[in-house]
């Protein structure tokens, strides 16, 4: 183990079993119900919510702390790292009492935030885990259907008050815990690990980095999600805000009164000084992934091949949604949540390719850029096609399944069908064939969480 984890954070990662699958909506309800049932003196299981379809949100509830932490998986339903990382974390709390002790917090720790999403992501869960089964099996909400991305929010011309159910259990969990800790548990998709934390904790930075690398996990040293975020230190961010990412868009001149989408929950809960710790673990990785040597093409080209590409793409599923907008019923109460899911984003992708052009004009674009750079740029092409494109694609399927076959949905499921075998042919060529291990993923998460609370605990102490 590097120096940098130390023994008491090496001996928690060695409690990190071995896992070949990502379990589902039931399992995870039904671990945490075991881990509950075998450990009633430290640990009850609380209902904080219910989805929009019915089924309840819990959090397990462990230990008796002056102060609160706060984790939550399925924060996005296509991201099931975190249920196994919750789980553990979950079971290890219960079962450690040295552990749970040593952060003087309440735990409240929720397995699956999104249970009705997460059931559309299913498919894949069990593997094989290839970016095309992956990809035909994938469902990610439209972006004002997040519970990620639909807390509160109100900035210059944007106000967004459609609270999701399942947010408004997260609002109202945040507000009356008023949390000094809390995880959200993402998952990327090809790359590098990668962080957001709330504030800056320098001191912090070198163990987050550590942690990936010890387990096999390379450290993401490409391109930021967006342009309008701040690099903290290599693979590791400011928190995104919906008011900086809406700042940014507008000084490009971008149109902000379609602004649909709230602030996310490390926005919302910094009302309360809470830190915050999102951690980014990918499926699948390359050798490119924290690569920063020179590449043979400059950042401004990186940029516009793939700003091509998408240009490319929105062509392809623009027009195949065009023509079956009506019969998809786009817009209506009656629309598919795939339908919902790709109309969004190939609308809300429509000025991208122009952003990245501007971008790539821009003369700090000039130099050349990192291998890593060039290769997280591109793939970007790569796992919009999938996402996006597999998304319609399943829409139309939905169509055909129920005997809503009509000759335009026919016609752009036979079209669409054929492209997207060749997006998912040239996305597995620049994608190892060897899924990241399972363990390895956990771990990390598991490893940064604990890390920082840790620090937050050791502030909180300093300042009493």
């Amino acid at each position: 183990m590097p120096e940098l984890i130390d023994r008491w954070l090496g001996a928690q990662l060695a409690t990190v079993p071995d896992y070949h699958e990502f379990p589902g909506v039931d399992a995870t309800a039904a671990a945490f119900a075991e881990i509950a049932a075998a450990h009633p003196r430290v640990a009850r299981l609380a209902r904080v919510g219910t989805s929009r379809l019915g089924e309840p949100i819990e959090s397990l509830v462990v230990g008796d702390g002056a102060r609160h932490a706060i984790v939550f998986a399925f924060p996005h339903p296509n991201e099931p790292i975190g249920g196994l990382t919750a789980t553990h974390l979950a079971r290890q709390l219960c079962a450690d009492a040295a552990l749970c002790g040593s952060f003087d917090l309440t735990w409240h720790v929720i397995g699956c935030a999104d249970p009705d999403g997460a059931r559309l992501n299913e498919g894949w869960f069990g593997g094989p885990f290839t970016r095309t089964h992956y990809a035909r099996n994938f469902y990610r909400p439209a972006g004002d259907e997040q519970i990620e991305w639909t807390f509160p929010f109100q900035h210059k011309t944007a106000y967004f008050d459609a609270v999701l159910p399942e947010t408004a259990a997260l609002v109202r969990l945040i507000d009356r815990l008023r949390p000094a800790f809390m995880c959200s548990l993402h998952n990327s998709e090809l790359g590098g690990a990668y962080y957001y934390l709330s504030r800056p904790l320098a001191e912090l930075y070198p163990v987050l980095q550590a942690i990936p690398t010890a387990l096999g996990v390379p450290l993401h040293r490409g391109e930021a999600e967006g342009p309008s975020i701040k690099t903290l230190a290599a693979g590791v961010f400011a928190e995104m805000r919906a008011d900086e990412i809406y700042d940014y868009q507008e000084s490009l001149g971008q149109d902000m009164s379609a602004f649909r989408s709230g602030a996310s929950s490390s926005e919302y809960a910094s009302r309360y000084g809470t830190v915050t710790l999102i951690g980014e673990l990918p499926y699948w990785t390359d050798a490119a992934a924290d690569d920063t040597s020179p590449a043979p093409i400059s950042h401004a080209q990186a940029l516009r091949d793939q700003a091509d590409g998408l240009a490319d793409f929105l062509d392809v599923a623009g027009a195949a949604l065009a023509a079956t907008r009506a019969d998809l019923r786009v817009g209506t109460p009656f629309a598919s949540p795939f339908t919902r899911a790709a109309s969004y984003f190939i609308d809300a992708l429509a000025d991208l390719p122009a952003a990245n052009r501007r971008r790539a004009d821009a003369p700090e674009a000039q130099r050349p850029a990192t291998v890593a750079e060039a290769a997280s740029c591109a793939d970007v092409v790569h796992s919009f096609r999938l996402r996006y494109g597999g998304m319609l694609l399943r829409a139309l399927d939905g169509e055909l399944a129920v005997g809503r076959g009509t000759p335009a949905i026919r016609a752009q499921h036979a079209r669409l069908a054929a492209v997207f075998d060749d997006w998912c042919a040239a996305a597995a060529a620049v994608t190892p064939a060897e899924p990241l291990p399972i363990r390895s993923l956990v771990a990390t998460q598991y490893a940064a969480l604990l890390a920082t609370a840790r620090q937050v605990a050791g502030r909180e102490a300093a300042g009493r």
